[in-house]
């Protein structure tokens, strides 16, 4: 097992590697002390050379790993690569283009939702993953072993989970649904980390745009506190002492202390006086500019909500008839977002999923096709300019 910790090593393994058809990729890291993530492996695998590259070694520089990654005639193979991308892009500033993503090409597949590697990897290689290294610190050296077998399988494995998943798309003529993906994937607005849009990983639903206002301008102060500090976010403070602090509107150091989700002493410290400093900015915020997120209203009606249950019931049929994964077509937010309005800004009502569902959403929210039982099987049906109904295809 080859582990390259100088530059001249991993000089010469990316040269031979450039010479490749495509590349498997996969990084280790750790992030549960820190906001950025710490890259500790980077694993390489090529039809003929497969390595570990220690980024943390004294005497590596890793601009040869980043102008692989940056040659655009190489293709770069990924599973679940947002996070790898994200940590090559913050490193570089370079994201690896062309992609392949075999999760996302797992799901367009039909391997559903939840499939994790480890299944396809069984399926597709008929191999067993050990998972028991799984949850290493892999910041620690040295590395044992076993550790490092475990590290490299992930890409020696995924070569041939690429080829077959690849031939799989190439009889399915959906290769162009893969390709937009990997445009988002491939952009740099999906990476950059803006402080305004932290407000979303927020899981909650609120009883008016001022709180919203508040949450939005409490999660920027956060982030920024965060990215600053280089700690978790959590580490400045957690989440249920955001949504407390949006849904109380704390307006002084004395409400601030009596929010149970915030730690003693932190009402009047340096991070109390910034609270309530972001909370008086999201007050004075203009709240009727305020958009619901994900184009969702502030509440659903009884027709939105009856329409959402049958838009639901559709994309079941539709994911099942099609063998591809509903979530990979719509999420729940898309779903009531359209229940609720035929414009709604939202993902399912572009590309190949309008295509594939958005339209015929709004064909059943107008009654131009109406779920039914054809030959015993739940199915949706379109009118057909004549009397009756045909399936949709």
């Amino acid at each position: 097992m080859d582990i390259i910790t100088t530059t001249p090593a991993l000089k010469a393994l990316c040269t031979e590697l450039a010479k490749d058809r495509f590349i498997a990729v996969d990084t280790e890291f750790m992030r549960e002390q820190t906001y950025w993530p710490e890259l500790c492996l980077v694993q390489l695998a090529g039809s003929k050379h497969e390595a570990i590259v220690d980024p943390l070694a004294p005497d590596i520089d890793l601009e040869p790993f980043f102008a692989l990654m940056a040659n655009a005639s190489l293709l770069k193979v990924f599973h679940a690569a947002r996070q790898d991308i994200e940590i090559v892009f913050h490193r570089s500033g370079i994201i690896p283009y062309p992609l392949f993503d075999t999760q996302i090409a797992a799901m367009v597949c039909g391997f559903g939702d939840q499939v994790s590697y480890e299944q396809i990897v069984r399926k597709l290689v008929k191999a067993q993953i050990d998972k028991s290294s799984r949850f290493t610190d892999w910041a620690r050296r040295p590395l044992s072993d076993k550790q490092l077998a475990y590290a490299l399988s992930d890409v020696t494995h995924l070569r041939t989970v690429y080829e077959k998943l690849k031939l799989a798309l190439d009889s399915s003529g959906r290769e162009p649904w893969l390709e937009e993906e990997m445009t988002i994937l491939s952009s740099p607005d999906t990476y950059i980390l803006n402080p305004e849009d932290a407000w979303r990983r927020i899981k909650l639903r609120l009883r008016s745009r001022k709180q919203l206002a508040v949450l939005m301008s409490i999660a920027a102060w956060r982030e920024r506190e965060a990215q600053s500090r280089n700690v978790p976010r959590s580490r400045v403070i957690k989440d249920d002492a955001l949504v407390e602090i949006a849904t109380q509107l704390p307006s002084t150091h004395e409400a601030l202390a009596e929010l149970r989700a915030l730690p003693k002493g932190y009402a009047k410290s340096r991070i109390g006086d910034a609270i309530l400093t972001a909370v008086k900015a999201g007050l004075e915020t203009d709240h009727k500019t305020l958009a619901q997120p994900d184009g969702r209203p502030d509440e659903l009606t009884e027709t939105a909500q009856a329409a959402a249950e049958i838009l639901k019931l559709a994309l079941k049929i539709v994911s099942e008839r099609e063998g591809i994964a509903p979530k990979l077509i719509a999420s729940a937010a898309d779903i009531e977002a359209i229940a609720a309005n035929d414009s709604a800004p939202v993902p399912l009502m572009s590309g190949w999923r309008r295509g594939l569902f958005g339209n015929l959403a709004l064909e059943l929210k107008s009654g131009r096709a109406v779920i039914g039982f054809k030959r015993g099987r739940a199915e949706i049906l379109r009118h057909a300019g004549a009397p009756g109904l045909e399936a949709a295809e």
